[in-house]
């Protein structure tokens, strides 16, 4: 087992990884862009380096300064945890020829796996049924046109190296087909450094099914009983349970089997997840892509099984024999894990970053937070909105619902806006209690008018506060950190979330002026100065957070000015255009 390991990421999955180090023995290294100077996976881990400035593609996306930082550190191997760089084969190949231990798959079956038109050939290959779809990736709109006569509509539109929801989009008419490509192609370069999309036969009603794999480097694979990531918007998971109340004994076992047959056929190496589409039968299961890395929802599979995933991806990186094996991998009660974003659920789960005030975890029986959040601590704009993980686990999975709700009522998160009030209407609505769910069913199904558009706490005056200041201090790189303690005049309260008024799609202005609802980077103008808008028409594309979001008209009228062009960043309330 290596001494020494630098945790490439942040955020609760850097600090995950740090405490099975601390579980082993191994000393842990974080790195750290400026923004992220006081996180928590800094000060946690042994050591920490600057590797860059707020922007990932200038810091967690840095290779040589991760590299270098490494070394520096006298690190014998690096675990890239999950996003930025964990399905990176050239940052795979740069720890390995720098003489590190990867934690990690193969590159070239990153490489393989990655490549999401690839990955389809090597199911085939293995005989594990695909959804109908391109073999190589789409550059124009009439192959998407071709596609959609030959299969049908609606179809999906996917990124060829993504996963995650970036980069994907649904086609329901021809009409959207150039839109949609061109956005899609838009978002998976932005987020995966590459345009190349491909095409699927877009399933009704299906659920969201994956088994988690290990290849313990010794010809062996182990698959796990499923996750069912079936509730999500802008096809990005919002709650995951195991296991799945929509699968029998006998399609459980098929599955597991299918997703073991091509980790085996690639002879896949340490962590992995295989994502199938179960069609609304229940019966028949298509392969969709297969995550090379660590999954997020990896702390459900643990509890529903016993296993520490992230210790046994370091012993198989290490060379080590994994104390269990197949015959040893048993369903036991059931867990739920939900993820607490920085998002508004009330208006199209709208990005919500900035600073956090009163911040208390909940705890108890049969509850886990994966978090790297604290109180007094800045979401930034610049990364993924997830706050934490909340897990609970039961003897079945009535119980673990039960305990959720719990756990959903004790956790506070003052000063931004959050999901914990969509997670209090989804685990009590009948259609969570009952089972019956799928994809479409949070955009699609569900009626969140009930929930309102919270407002946020402000401190309140003369109550005492003690904030923290830091002072760093870097030397050759390597971080230092000086705090002070202070009592302030004021303070800020936690207070539990009010639930959420009404979803929507984005649009903000008053008077004249079309505002921006959010920071963030416009990447697209739809309109010119002299058209004429409906309120609600669309008039540009804000990104933010890694999500793209459709800027509407306040109201009617002609676009008198336009303020924004494509590349702009702007701050939440600057004006956009005026309209009259």
């Amino acid at each position: 087992m290596f001494s020494k390991l630098l945790v490439a990421n942040r955020g609760e999955i850097a600090i995950r990884v740090i405490r099975a180090c601390r579980d082993l023995g191994i000393a842990s290294v974080a790195v750290y862009s400026d923004a992220d100077a006081d996180a928590i996976h800094t000060r946690l881990a042994d050591e920490a380096f600057n590797v860059g400035p707020a922007p990932a593609a200038e810091s967690y996306l840095n290779i040589p300064n991760i590299i270098e930082a490494a070394k520096r550190s006298g690190a014998e191997a690096v675990h890239p945890g999950y996003g930025f760089l964990a399905e990176n084969a050239t940052f795979a190949r740069a720890v390995m020829d720098a003489g590190l231990s990867w934690v990690g798959p193969q590159p070239d079956v990153i490489e393989a796996m990655g490549e999401k038109t690839a990955a389809r050939r090597a199911a085939m290959a293995a005989g594990v049924p695909v959804v109908p779809g391109t073999k190589d990736p789409v550059t124009d709109a009439e192959q998407v046109r071709a596609f959609a006569r030959e299969h049908g509509l609606p179809l999906a539109i996917k990124a060829s190296a993504g996963g995650g929801g970036k980069g994907f989009r649904v086609v329901e008419t021809e009409d959207e087909i150039e839109d949609a490509l061109a956005g899609a192609a838009r978002e998976a370069q932005a987020y995966f450094s590459n345009d190349e999309v491909f095409l699927e036969r877009y399933l009704q009603r299906p659920r969201h099914i994956e088994i988690q794999v290990l290849g313990d480097g010794k010809g062996n694979v182990i698959s796990f009983p499923e996750r069912d990531c079936s509730l999500q918007r802008r096809h990005q998971k919002l709650v995951e349970e195991s296991p799945s109340p929509a699968l029998t004994p006998e399609v459980r076992e098929a599955i597991m089997k299918a997703a073991a047959q091509l980790a085996s056929h690639e002879n896949y190496l340490n962590a992995g997840t295989c994502e199938f589409l179960l069609d609304a039968n229940g019966k028949d299961f298509y392969f969709l892509e297969m995550n090379t890395r660590l999954q997020v929802e990896h702390p459900v599979t643990e509890l529903v099984t016993g296993v520490d995933l992230v210790k046994a991806q370091l012993y198989i990186a290490a060379g080590e024999p994994l104390w269990f094996t197949q015959d040893d991998i048993e369903l036991r009660g059931a867990a739920i894990e939900v993820r607490v974003n920085a998002e508004n659920p009330a208006k199209n789960f709208m990005p919500s970053p900035g600073r956090i005030g009163g911040y208390r975890e909940p705890s108890g029986p049969g509850v886990r937070v994966d978090s790297g959040a604290e109180a007094d601590y800045l979401i930034p704009q610049t990364y993924d909105p997830m706050i934490a993980k909340l897990i609970t686990y039961g003897a079945d999975r009535e119980e673990a619902r039960t305990r959720m709700l719990r756990a959903l009522d004790e956790y506070e998160i003052e000063g931004i806006k959050t999901t914990l009030t969509f997670h209090r209407f989804m685990l009590a609505d009948e259609r969570f209690v009952s089972g019956d769910y799928n994809t479409g069913t949070v955009e699609k199904e569900m009626d969140l008018s009930p929930l309102k558009d919270d407002v946020v706490t402000k401190p309140k005056a003369g109550e005492a506060e003690i904030a923290h200041r830091n002072f760093e201090v870097e030397v050759n790189g390597k971080r230092l950190e000086v705090k002070i303690r202070e009592h302030l005049e004021t303070s800020t309260r936690p207070r539990k979330p009010k639930p959420p008024k009404s979803a929507g799609r984005i649009a903000g202005g008053a008077s004249e002026a079309l505002s921006a609802p959010m920071q963030g980077t416009i990447v697209k103008v739809l309109v010119k100065v002299g058209d004429k808008v409906t309120a609600g028409d669309q008039v540009c594309v804000l990104e933010a957070m890694k999500m793209e979001n459709s800027i509407l008209a306040h109201t009617s009228g002609t676009i008198e000015e336009l303020k924004v062009e494509p590349g702009k960043a702007v701050q939440t309330g600057e004006t956009l255009a005026i309209i009259r």
